[in-house]
């Protein structure tokens, strides 16, 4: 039932955002329209792609307007056998989670898309018209989106670790140099080969992992608690 429920909202969702479809492929093209030049647009490659992109553009949207339904759903099915203190904090995890997902997808509209394509209209040789398809638009926008919002859980992943007790603050803390290195690494990897956009993904990844350590420190078991409540 909890699934049934969880699909019908989403189904409602999706009904609700065909119709607008387009206005919300039109929304999602600015951040690229805009450092176009003059007269540029998109363009369609593929017969159908005019009708798959703006529904494929729906389902996503659609699923992020239900997501809250749909976790509510998970949370009522798994609630019933967790202990009281786990609830006390899966509440709060989950509800950051999805902020922090937000925010990530939020980041990389408003500050990142139109860096990211400023960058790229600056290098585009003389001579070379930029017209994107419509259907490799959208995959590239939603590859970010996603690389975005995963990357702004990484307080939640931190925070996760330390109460299933397999890192602590302190080695969270004294790893710190690793990390920092392996989350360039990583902006190197999931953005446009920019310095620009790899540092925009890199930077908020570093205070993510400092939040994520004060965050650490606020619930990770400490040591002597088991030991006295026993």
């Amino acid at each position: 039932m909890r699934l049934l429920r969880g699909l019908t909202g989403l189904v409602l969702v999706l009904l609700a955002l065909l119709p607008v479809a387009n206005r919300l492929y039109a929304f999602l093209a600015q951040p690229l329209l805009a450092k176009l030049p003059k007269g540029g647009q998109l363009i369609a490659t593929q017969v159908a792609s005019p009708f798959f992109a703006p529904m494929k553009l729906a389902f996503f949207v659609a699923l992020m307007i239900a997501m809250p339904w749909l976790l509510y759903q998970l949370w009522a099915f798994v609630a019933p056998g967790l202990y009281r203190r786990e609830k006390r904090l899966a509440l709060p995890l989950l509800a950051s989670a999805l902020a922090l997902f937000y925010a990530g997808c939020a980041f990389a509209y408003f500050l990142v898309l139109p860096m990211v394509f400023g960058f790229l209209a600056r290098v585009t040789p003389d001579g070379v018209a930029m017209m994107t398809d419509i259907s490799a638009y959208l995959d590239f926008v939603l590859v970010l989106f996603l690389a975005f919002g995963l990357a702004f859980e990484l307080p939640v992943a931190l925070v996760i670790l330390a109460l299933l007790g397999w890192v602590t603050p302190t080695q969270l803390r004294e790893g710190r140099g690793y990390a920092i290195v392996g989350i360039f690494i990583v902006a190197a990897i999931v953005t446009p080969p920019d310095v620009v956009s790899q540092l925009m993904l890199a930077v908020p990844m570093v205070l993510l992992y400092e939040a994520g350590i004060l965050a650490a420190r606020l619930v990770a078991p400490r040591p002597g608690r088991d030991g006295a409540s026993a």
